[in-house]
């Protein structure tokens, strides 16, 4: 009997095995071929997209779970942070999720899958997790993290938008986004200070990946595709130089991620709009690379 079961327990895992290794070898085959065709002119099939759209709402309910909404905006926001709200929506989400009487515009409409409207996010999604998905954003989908650019008080002001976004006329967020027009202009980098608790170090690394470095250059540790357009960030604590120019110090090289062109003129590296915060972890986490 116990040999009997043995071959049993053998045969279905070599079943197993064999409907594994089948699986991988389709999926590679289809990975190659390059059969799937990824142009946003050609979305999802509908079991892919539902599938997908399953898998991040659990993952956003998840990792929010442990989000603790501020009393004031649980129990109903004030005008000046819906003012506030309104003003950083329509700056950074408008021209992808549209608003009431305001279309996408072209970015928006053209991206697959669809950013849509947020007209009904508030009964789509709990207060937590708006907040969770503002500051974090959603991976392949093109749905950015905020929580490098906009600090806590922002973030919350937009999340309270969203949650009264369903009862917002066209003409109350043309008065509201027209109140919040005179704050625009304050919106700065805020070196992502709610990842305080992890080290300068951790946080440079999240930080150079929120400002899109590795879209030119290649980083240890983060990322991205085979890129030339800067040079290699590897083994930088041992340069002697930056840029050419500048001793290799903390100091100097957060001088350089702030301002290149003060450094440099002429330079094809492009000023961030980094903060100062962000800046010395940046340099932390780079000259950590030796």
């Amino acid at each position: 009997m116990n040999s009997r079961r043995a071959t049993i327990v053998r045969t279905i895992a070599a079943t197993l095995l064999a409907c594994g290794a089948a699986g991988a070898l389709g999926g590679w085959v289809v990975l190659k071929s390059g059969w799937y065709n990824i142009g946003a002119t050609r979305q999802h099939w509908q079991p892919i997209y539902s599938v997908l759209e399953q898998g991040m709402h659990a993952s956003v309910r998840t990792h929010a779970s442990e989000v603790r909404v501020p009393a004031p905006l649980a129990v109903g926001a004030a005008r000046a942070q819906l003012v506030a709200g309104a003003g950083l929506y329509r700056q950074h989400c408008a021209q992808c999720h549209g608003a009431p009487g305001v279309a996408q515009q072209t970015i928006g409409q053209s991206m697959q899958p669809v950013p849509g409207p947020l007209v009904d996010a508030a009964k789509r999604w709990r207060t937590n997790e708006l907040y969770w998905i503002t500051r974090h954003g959603i991976k392949m989908s093109g749905m950015p993290a905020w929580g490098h650019h906009l600090d806590e008080a922002q973030l919350w002001a937009v999340v309270a938008f969203l949650g009264q976004l369903p009862t917002v006329s066209t003409r109350d967020y043309v008065q509201l986004s027209n109140a919040a027009a005179p704050l625009s202009d304050k919106i700065q980098a805020t070196q992502g200070r709610a990842f305080s608790a992890a080290s300068s170090i951790e946080r440079g690394k999240l930080a150079l990946t929120q400002f899109a470095c590795q879209a030119c250059h290649m980083i240890p540790g983060i990322t991205g595709s085979q890129v030339y357009v800067g040079p290699p960030l590897d083994k930088l604590a041992q340069r002697r130089y930056l840029a050419g120019r500048l001793p290799n110090t903390g100091a100097h090289l957060q001088q350089w991620i702030r301002d290149p062109q003060a450094v440099k003129p002429h330079t094809a590296m492009p000023n961030l709009g980094v903060g100062a915060g962000d800046a010395r972890d940046m340099a932390a986490y780079l000259l950590s690379l030796d």
